[in-house]
C-alpha cells in the first residue's frame, strides 16, 4: 500500500499547506468515509461541511479555506488536485506479460517491443501494433491496422480492417472502431428524399427497395484520445472518419461515417453524430445531443445536454434546445412565452367583458 505524508501530498499538488497534526495518507476519500490514514476530498460546500463530522487528520481543500484542528492543504483547481491524487493512488487493470497463449496472432502481423497480448484476442494479417501497448482479453485487430505506441484497449474493444490509432490511445470495454456506414439508397426517390424536396410525403411507394452503400474508407484516431465503453465510430465511405488529438469521448457515443472531428473535443454519453459532420477544435457536446448529418460546428463551441442540432453554426456558438439555437434566442423564447402566459392570463380575466361587448353589438 502506497503511503505519503502531508509534506508530500502538498508537494505533489501544488497546495498550500496549513499543518495541525502529522498524517500519513494512504488513500483519498469523501470526508464521511474517511478514517485517519485518508486524505478528506472536501472540494464543495456539503463536503468541506462534513469535514467536522470526519475522523480524517488531513483534507484537500479550495483555496481560502482553513478548519480549525484539521490539517489542510488548500489548491486553487481542487478537480486538478483531485486528478493528480486520482492518478497517485491508481492500480492499472492486470495485463498479463507476453503474448498469451490463447491469443491468435497472424504471422503478418508485426509487433512492437513489450506489446502485451491477452487472452483470447484476435490480431489479424498485416495488422501492426506499437511498443508497449496493450490489448487486453478478447479484443480483435483487423487486417491492415495500426495501432500507435502506449496504447491501452480494455476487453472486447474491436477495431476494423485499415483502421488507424494513434499513440497513448485510451479504449474501454466494447469499443467499436470501423464498422460500416449507415449508408443506403434507393432505385426511385424515397420519402427522405420527398419530404427534403417538398415538405410532405406525395406518394406511396410500394416498390421501395434498399441497397447498401459500401463503405471502403477507414477510420483514424489521433494521438491521446480516450474513447469510452461501448462507444462507434464508422468507417467513412470513400474518406477516412477523423477523430483529432487529444478529444475525450464519453461511454455511447455514436459518431457516423465520414465526420471529421477535431481536437481536444469532449463528447459526453449518448451523443449521436449523424454523417458527414465536421466538428471544430475544442468543442463540448453534452449528454444526449443530437446532430443532423453534413451540418458543421465551429471551434470552441459549446453544446447543451439534449439539443436537436439541424444546421450549422459558427465558432464560439453556445446552442441549446429543439430544434437548436443560440442561448441568447433560447432565452429570447422563453421570455416570449413567459409574456404569452401573461397575456393570455389577462385575456381570460376581461374574456365576459369582450364577451358582452360583442352580443350587444350583434
Amino acid at each position: 500500500m502506497k503511503t505519503f505524508s502531508v509534506e508530500e501530498i502538498t508537494q505533489i499538488v501544488g497546495g498550500m499547506l496549513t499543518k495541525v497534526q502529522d498524517a500519513k495518507i494512504s488513500q483519498i476519500a469523501p470526508p464521511l468515509l474517511s478514517d485517519e490514514n485518508t486524505l478528506a476530498l472536501a472540494l464543495g460546500e456539503e463536503e468541506i461541511a462534513n469535514l467536522a463530522k470526519s475522523k480524517a487528520k488531513a483534507a484537500l481543500v479550495p483555496l481560502g479555506v482553513q478548519i480549525d484542528g484539521l490539517t489542510t492543504i488548500e489548491v486553487e483547481r481542487p478537480r486538478l488536485a483531485m486528478m493528480k491524487l486520482l492518478n497517485l493512488f491508481y492500480v492499472a487493470p492486470e495485463v498479463n506479460q507476453g503474448i498469451h497463449p490463447t491469443a491468435v496472432v497472424h504471422e503478418t502481423a508485426k509487433l512492437g517491443q513489450n506489446v502485451q497480448i491477452g487472452p483470447n484476442v484476435v490480431i489479424s494479417h498485416d495488422a501492426e501494433i506499437g511498443d508497449n501497448t496493450k490489448i487486453l482479453a478478447n479484443s480483435y485487430i483487423g487486417g491492415g491496422a495500426k495501432i500507435g505506441r502506449n496504447c491501452f484497449f480494455h476487453p472486447g474493444v474491436n477495431i476494423g480492417d485499415r483502421v488507424k490509432v494513434g499513440n497513448d490511445v485510451i479504449l474501454h470495454h466494447g469499443v467499436s472502431l470501423g464498422a460500416d456506414g449507415f449508408s443506403f439508397v434507393t432505385e426511385n426517390p424515397d420519402n427522405i428524399e420527398q419530404a427534403r424536396k417538398d415538405g410532405s410525403i406525395k406518394e406511396e411507394n410500394a416498390k421501395h427497395v434498399i441497397f447498401k452503400i459500401p463503405s471502403i474508407g477507414s477510420v483514424k484516431i489521433g494521438n491521446n484520445v480516450e474513447i469510452g465503453a461501448n462507444s462507434t465510430i464508422d468507417r467513412g465511405t470513400i474518406e477516412d472518419t477523423e477523430i483529432g488529438d487529444d478529444t475525450k469521448i464519453d461511454n455511447l457515443v455514436m459518431i457516423g461515417h465520414n465526420c471529421r472531428v477535431g481536437k481536444g473535443c469532449l463528447i459526453v454519453s449518448q451523443v449521436g453524430i449523424a454523417g458527414s459532420c465536421v466538428i471544430g477544435d475544442r468543442v463540448v457536446i453534452a449528454g444526449q445531443a443530437g446532430l443532423a448529418d453534413h451540418i458543421e460546428i465551429g471551434s470552441d463551441t459549446i453544446i447543451t445536454a439534449k439539443a436537436g442540432v439541424t444546421k450549422s453554426f459558427p465558432e464560439k456558438s453556445i446552442i441549446v434546445g429543439i430544434p437548436a439555437v443560440p442561448r441568447k434566442e433560447f432565452i429570447k423564447q422563453l421570455k416570449t412565452m413567459k409574456d404569452a402566459q401573461e397575456i393570455f392570463a389577462k385575456f381570460r380575466k376581461y374574456e365576459p367583458m369582450l364577451n358582452a361587448f360583442e352580443e350587444a353589438h350583434q
